[in-house]
């Protein structure tokens, strides 16, 4: 009988560098069949959202730029197949690396910088944008790479912990005018920059600092952006931030795709905005 053990996809050496500084890259980690697939409900709400934003007549929308800059959140239920990735045994071992044996989807964006005029992404804090005023553990942000990532195509640049002070204090952000951004720093450490091919998983602290710069190659900069909570993550009145949704529990697979349903799930903002839309 085979009894070998299937080496684990995070290592300690990972574990020790999330832990102290905040961050860690999995690079190729992402089964092929699952990157083609991102791939192609990537380029399915890209337009999904510009038919969107053409509807409504306008080039910006909070922080996202027509043809510069996307952030399209929490639109998995109208996918038949996004389920499949964002609740895989591959995501199940990063979660509980990180966050421990329970483990709950809280958000999920595609982030994608348009070519040629791709913008800039401000220093911020994920945790930022969700806001002191709404105390919450650090989150994990899975940012997954749908193309070869550099510093010329927007990558990503990470501060770690040990430079930007973050392992346990979300700092005040302001709005940046112009792009919407919120900035949470303003030194002058131009933090690490991540260069890593298609495939790729970095994974951080919502309490990390990150940022990113502009894209100015011939092609889009395509990101999936899952993230997941070790529990809900609620405002003050006591209603859910954005998504609750049960994946792991007790280091165990909870999730129930026939229950996972918009109704139940999507944030209440979304609710309240397709449906404005189809009323229009």
């Amino acid at each position: 009988m085979n009894t070998t053990t299937a080496a684990p996809l995070v290592t300690e050496a990972m574990k020790q560098q999330y832990r102290d500084e905040g961050y860690m890259i999995l690079e190729r980690i992402i089964p092929a069949d699952m990157l083609q697939m991102l791939r192609e409900e990537c380029s399915y709400f890209l337009g999904y959202y510009d038919s969107e934003m053409d509807m409504r007549r306008t080039k910006v929308d909070g922080i996202n730029h027509r043809s510069k800059r996307y952030f399209i959140s929490n639109r998995y239920h109208l996918s038949p197949r996004m389920w499949e990735f964002i609740f895989s045994p591959l995501m199940a071992e990063i979660t509980q690396a990180t966050l421990g044996p329970d483990v709950y989807l809280f958000n999920e964006q595609w982030v994608i910088k348009g070519a040629e005029q791709g913008m800039k992404f401000a220093w911020h804090q994920d945790s930022g944008y969700v806001g002191r005023q709404n105390p919450h553990k650090p989150y994990l942000t899975c940012w997954c790479t749908l193309d070869d990532v550099s510093e010329q195509n927007g990558t990503v640049y990470v501060l770690p912990h040990s430079r930007g002070g973050t392992r346990q204090t979300i700092f005040d952000h302001t709005q940046e005018p112009g792009s919407n951004d919120l900035i949470g720093y303003q030194g002058s450490d131009p933090g690490l920059p991540i260069i890593a091919p298609a495939g790729s998983i970095v994974a951080f602290t919502s309490y990390t600092f990150h940022r990113s710069g502009a894209n100015t190659t011939s092609r889009m900069r395509r990101i999936y952006l899952p993230q997941y909570s070790g529990e809900p993550i609620l405002n003050k009145d006591g209603s859910n931030w954005a998504m609750a949704v049960p994946f792991m529990k007790d280091g165990k697979r909870v999730y129930d795709r026939a229950g996972d349903t918009f109704d139940r799930h999507a944030p209440a903002n979304l609710k309240r905005r397709l449906a404005a839309q189809q009323q229009n």
